[in-house]
């Protein structure tokens, strides 16, 4: 007799998994505010390059949380690829839609390798360090 395969959860144990799921979109929004903001309101880059490891981290984390966030493999690849839309998407808006940002391939490839940066956590450790934090939590 054939049983129904259950499906595991899209995110992964946690207590509070509107908060977290919420606090991921909140840092998706601050990255698309933060990236179509008119570069006087940014502060002046303090060494050359700076820019460049900032989409890195910005990415990076981005990732990493989705990967500490969603439970399935499926999941995490498929935000991952979001969120290379959303950099190389964000990089034509700042060309397109404001007078004082450029849009930068270079910039969309620091995304993006920030992005694949984040997936390699899924192998670690700290992929449950969401699942430890929201454990400890009151």
């Amino acid at each position: 007799m054939n049983r129904p395969k259950t499906r595991a959860p899209l995110l992964r144990p946690l207590r509070r998994p509107r908060r977290w799921l919420a606090l991921w979109l909140l840092l998706i929004a601050l990255v698309i505010g933060a990236s179509l903001l008119p570069a006087g309101r940014l502060p002046a880059p303090s060494f050359a390059g700076i820019d460049k490891l900032e989409h890195f981290l910005a990415y990076a984390l981005l990732s990493a949380y989705a990967v500490m966030l969603f439970a399935r493999m499926r999941a995490q690849a498929w935000t991952a690829a979001g969120l290379v839309v959303l950099g190389v998407g964000l990089e034509y808006a700042q060309a397109l839609l404001t007078d004082s940002r450029l849009g930068d391939l270079r910039d969309a490839m620091a995304n993006t390798l920030g992005v694949l940066a984040g997936l390699l956590t899924a192998s670690t450790r700290l992929a449950r360090l969401l699942q430890r934090l929201d454990a400890r939590l009151p």
